[in-house]
C-alpha cells in the first residue's frame, strides 16, 4: 500500500493516465474524420452512381433508345387525345346498343344513331387511321346480343362492341410506339 501511494508511483501512474487520455483523445478525433471522410465520399458517390446508371442504360439501349424514349413520350400526347376520341365512340356505341336493347326506341331512331357514328369515326382524324367503318358496320350487322329486360350493366349488351373497343385501344398503342419509332429511324437516317 505504501508502494502505491509512493509519489514516485503516483507520478508515473499520472503520466500513463496522461497518455492514455491523449491516445484515447487521439482516436476519438480520427473516428471522427474519418466519419465524415466517409459521409463527404459517399455525398459525392450519388451522382457518380446516377451518372454512371444513365451512361449504362444509353450502353445498353444505345444513343437509339434515348431518342425512342424521347419520341415516345411526344406520340403519347397524341394517344391521349385519341383514347379520349375513342371513349366518345365507345359512349355512342354504348348508346346505340341501349336503343337496340329497348322495346321504346324505333328501328328507324338507332339506324340515325349509326350513322351519325360512322359519319362521326370518318371525321375524326385522330381515329382515322384506326379504319373503323368496316369494324363498325360489323358491330351494327351481327351483334345482337341483349342481356334481360331490366338490365342495368351496359357491359353485358353487345359482346362484339367490347371486343373491337379492346382492339381499337390496343391498335392506338401499337401506331404509338410505330410512330415512335419511325421518328426515331427519320432523325438516324438524317444524321
Amino acid at each position: 500500500l505504501n508502494n502505491i501511494l509512493s509519489p514516485h508511483w503516483l507520478a508515473q501512474n499520472l503520466a500513463s493516465a496522461s497518455e492514455f487520455l491523449e491516445i484515447e483523445e487521439a482516436k476519438v478525433k480520427y473516428e471522427k474524420e474519418t466519419a465524415q471522410l466517409e459521409f463527404d465520399l459517399e455525398k459525392e458517390k450519388q451522382p457518380a452512381l446516377a451518372s454512371q446508371s444513365r451512361q449504362s442504360r444509353l450502353r445498353y439501349e444505345g444513343p437509339g433508345g434515348a431518342l425512342f424514349h424521347e419520341a415516345l413520350e411526344k406520340e403519347k400526347e397524341r394517344e391521349q387525345r385519341a383514347s379520349l376520341a375513342l371513349k366518345d365512340v365507345e359512349y355512342r356505341l354504348v348508346e346505340s346498343q341501349r336503343a337496340f336493347c329497348s322495346i321504346l326506341v324505333s328501328r328507324a331512331r338507332r339506324v340515325e344513331m349509326e350513322k351519325d357514328l360512322l359519319v362521326h369515326t370518318a371525321k375524326e382524324p385522330l381515329l382515322a387511321h384506326l379504319d373503323m367503318e368496316y369494324d363498325l358496320r360489323d358491330i351494327f350487322k351481327n351483334d345482337r346480343s341483349c342481356a334481360e329486360y331490366l338490365n342495368t350493366d351496359e357491359c353485358r349488351n353487345e359482346s362484339l362492341m367490347w371486343l373491337y373497343l379492346r382492339y381499337w385501344k390496343l391498335q392506338l398503342t401499337l401506331q404509338t410506339h410505330q410512330r415512335a419509332r419511325a421518328a426515331v429511324l427519320c432523325i438516324q437516317t438524317k444524321n
